[in-house]
């Protein structure tokens, strides 16, 4: 090996270790995001089946809709209710990504009573 190359390798490692933690950053950021979609989610799902089963009761499907995705670690952005006791429901659960901050994921749902079949 010429004297000029000397340590070359040692750069290379570097390099290659720099360009590794940044791919292993981006795997886990997104990783975070992509559960905390499927949170938000899950949570929206459930507040909305909540609030349906408030409104055909004639209870105030709203609150029960909030306690619900707060239980599920989300906060009720929008609730309504419909026709025919159908609720539809935005939440938003907060996600800390590391140097970029805080986001919200977002996730929209909407439930009621199937109306029988003719």
């Amino acid at each position: 090996m010429p004297e000029s190359e000397r340590g070359s390798a040692t750069v290379w490692v570097l390099a290659l270790g720099g360009v590794l933690a940044v791919i292993g950053m981006a795997a886990v950021l997104t990783g975070a995001a992509v559960v905390a979609r499927h949170r938000a989610t899950a949570a929206a799902d459930l507040a909305a089946l909540a609030g349906a089963v408030r409104a055909v009761q004639g209870a105030d499907a709203c609150r029960s809709a909030a306690e619900l995705a707060r239980a599920n670690a989300a906060e009720l952005v929008a609730c309504v209710v419909g026709d025919g006791a159908v609720v539809e429901v935005s939440v938003s659960v907060p996600v800390r990504l590391g140097p970029l901050g805080a986001v919200s994921a977002t996730a929209h749902a909407r439930a009621g009573p199937v109306a029988p079949a003719p």
